[in-house]
């Protein structure tokens, strides 16, 4: 019986002869891919090698070690500066808004009930209605 083929995440059957890089988190390596094939990294590296470039470290430098474009690593700067700034902006719930929440659904709550009471009193004014105008006798 054979051993079944191992692919890639692209689906493609390893190269006859290729040494399989033994990953146990999944990871991609260090360096540039085998065979020239597009890897992959987890949002925790992309965020090292921006935190790198915030250190000083080139970013031809650090490019050419990932094994990556220049513009794909400025691409992970861009979008790393853009996600900080929006977590800047955001501001820190207080005790007010927190009443203001509270206060809100209790302004939906009686508002539902009030709308409920004025179609059962429209209900009964309708069923009374009929019989105004005539009088038994």
């Amino acid at each position: 019986m054979s051993k079944p083929s191992e692919s890639d995440e692209q689906g493609r059957e390893p190269e006859a002869g290729a040494a399989r890089p033994e990953q146990e988190s999944g990871a991609a390596p260090a360096s540039g891919s085998p065979h020239g094939r597009p890897q992959r990294f987890t949002a925790k590296r992309k965020l090292q090698a921006v935190q790198r470039l915030m250190g000083g470290e080139s970013l031809e430098a650090v490019s050419r070690e990932l094994g990556i474009t220049v513009a794909q690593l400025s691409e992970w700067r861009d979008d790393a500066l853009a996600s900080a700034e929006a977590g800047l902006k955001a501001q820190a719930r207080d005790r007010r808004d927190d009443e203001i929440a509270r206060l809100k659904s209790k302004l939906g709550d009686v508002t539902m009930d009030n709308e409920l009471l004025q179609e059962k009193i429209d209900r009964l004014e309708a069923r009374k209605s009929p019989s105004r105008g005539r009088r038994s006798k």
